[in-house]
């Protein structure tokens, strides 16, 4: 998959590695759900604790 698009936004994830993907993902996804999502991410090891 390249592009993902939801009515928050759209994202290309051509290139990136998974944390990026996961981020980039999390970025356009409902803001009632962001933060929720990044820790459920973080938990499970798709981004890892030193990436930005």
């Amino acid at each position: 998959m390249m592009y993902v698009v939801t009515e928050f936004g759209k994202v290309n994830l051509k290139g990136k590695c998974v944390p990026e993907r996961a981020k980039a993902m999390i970025s356009i996804a409902h803001p009632d759900f962001r933060d929720d999502l990044e820790r459920q991410a973080r938990e499970n090891g798709l981004i890892p604790k030193a990436f930005a």
